[in-house]
């Protein structure tokens, strides 16, 4: 343990404390100040992390904190692998949802946003917890101040949606946590440093080494995969997510679809897959099928949506479904892609909610029937809206075209036949994605869009902060290439 405080110390305590503050915090404005503030210095922590990701800088990347000495836990957290990049997607995340809803009132917004940054130390949790405990503990945070945020400054239907959303996650989360405690049953005994013995571990290297047989793990692997797959979530677990998103405030389904998702694929690549190598490669096709059964189904209903809210939703869920059918490619080039993905994914779904939000605030309608003749009166956020919804379906010279095309590649090398089904996503992507353009922005005004106005200084510089992105990583993919090699690095491979 080291004399100072660790990056991923920081990346707790600093949205955790700003979230403390927050409830405390009467005025409006000095309240979305200081969640504004705290997330662009937890942004600051993350990526000056990304200097020193060396291993000769291994002190200031993890911490293991003794905690629970008689369970044989410990506050055992470290960036590394896949947590940097989503701890590096949350954390550019926030300040763009804080900054492009900005002009946004919330009754009670000292607790709203409060909650917002606790989810956001929630999720970093998540991310950086190498003892199972401490995974669980950040898996329950990150979701309780979503639920209040959903329950309380939702829409008109918000409390169905949100009844629907914890019972999923609820019996998810009581699933993995069962498992949690099998596999630590059977781990062996742990020695702390100050000659503390326990005869169990929960730490992530002892989950890893259990002499668990194949029947045992088989059973596990479905406890850990239903929970994972609810939170993700993919076919058929996905029910509670479009009602979920639509009723919730924009930002909130910002930070669900954005980075909650890769909790779900966070867990199969960090969790599932190297605690249960055994049964892995029995169920591989079973959930590779299900996952590209998920992405024909959320395709086509996305076509036939005209919720705008609803259609995005479904898109979210067709694009998580094939992150995890690469997952379970198990080769290479498919766990580079879905590492490369899971970050432009995360930041391109935020700017269409954002575009999303902001056309409902000027007009107060979600459906696209009701719409028309946008790029008539707002001009520029037609054009970012353009650029994005492009980079959604995975455009050359956007940031999704190097992913997407890395996980193909990998699924076609475990299944000729998988990845041409697969394939037809791009084609009906392409399909909702500019039908969705078309009747929004273009044609002919009416009385709803007749008023719209373009966006502001405010909203164009968050926009445009992810256009920036979209181009850069889609230019010059090398930065985003190196990292998911190191992700990789060391995870089980066929």
């Amino acid at each position: 343990m080291g004399t100072f405080i660790t990056f991923p110390e920081l990346l707790l305590w600093l949205p955790l404390l700003s979230g403390i503050i927050c409830f405390f915090i009467k005025d409006d404005k000095r309240a979305k100040a200081i969640a504004f503030g705290g997330s662009l210095l937890v942004l600051g922590v993350a990526l000056t992390s990304l200097f020193y990701a060396s291993e000769s800088y291994v002190t200031y990347n993890a911490v293991n904190y003794l905690w629970l000495k008689n369970l044989g836990t410990s506050f055992y957290i470290s960036i590394e692998g896949s947590g940097r990049i989503l701890t590096l997607l949350t954390a550019v995340s926030f300040p763009i949802i804080f900054l492009s809803t900005y002009k946004n009132n919330y009754k009670n917004a000292g607790a709203f946003f409060g909650l917002m940054m606790l989810a956001e130390c929630g999720l970093m949790g998540v991310f950086v917890a190498r003892d199972a405990l401490v995974f669980y503990f950040f898996w329950e945070l990150a979701l309780i101040p979503v639920y209040f945020l959903c329950s309380k400054w939702g829409g008109e239907k918000r409390i169905p949606a949100t009844f629907k959303f914890f019972v999923y996650t609820f019996l998810g989360s009581l699933l993995m946590l069962t498992g949690i405690i099998y596999v630590y049953l059977h781990t062996g005994p742990r020695l702390f440093e100050n000659g503390v013995q326990s005869l169990h571990s929960f730490s992530l290297p002892a989950f890893y080494s259990t002499n668990l047989n194949e029947g045992e793990q088989s059973w596990l692997f479905w406890l850990f995969f239903i929970a994972f797959a609810i939170k993700m979530p993919v076919f058929p677990f996905h029910t509670w997510q479009p009602d979920t998103y639509d009723q919730s405030p924009t930002s909130v389904t910002m930070v669900l679809s954005g980075i909650m998702v890769k909790m779900g694929l966070f867990g199969v690549i960090k969790w599932l897959i190297p605690i249960f190598p055994l049964a892995v490669p029995k169920f591989t096709n079973i959930v590779m099928i299900l996952c590209i059964a998920g992405i024909i189904y959320a395709s086509c209903i996305a076509m036939l949506q005209d919720n705008l809210k609803k259609l995005v939703a479904y898109s979210s869920i067709a694009h998580i479904g094939l992150m995890c059918a690469a997952i379970f490619a198990m080769n290479e080039m498919s766990l580079q892609g879905i590492m490369i993905q899971m970050f432009s994914h995360g930041i391109n779904i935020i700017g269409l909610w954002i575009v999303v939000e902001m056309i409902e605030q000027q007009t107060g309608v979600k459906n696209m029937s009701e719409l028309g003749g946008v790029a008539q009166k707002a001009p520029v956020l037609t054009i970012m809206l353009v650029i994005i919804a492009f980079a959604n379906i995975a455009l050359p010279l956007t940031n999704a075209f190097v992913g997407e095309f890395m996980m193909f590649a990998g699924i076609y090398q475990h299944s000729i036949w998988m990845a041409a089904v697969a394939g037809l996503a791009i084609i009906l992507a392409a399909v909702y994605t500019l039908n969705m353009i078309q009747k929004v922005f273009y044609g002919n005004t009416n009385t709803v869009t007749a008023n719209i106005t373009d966006i502001s200084l405010v909203q164009k510089l968050g926009l445009g902060l992810i256009v920036v992105m979209i181009f850069t990583f889609g230019v010059y993919p090398q930065p985003m290439i190196n990292l998911a090699k190191e992700a990789v690095n060391g995870l089980v491979i066929k």
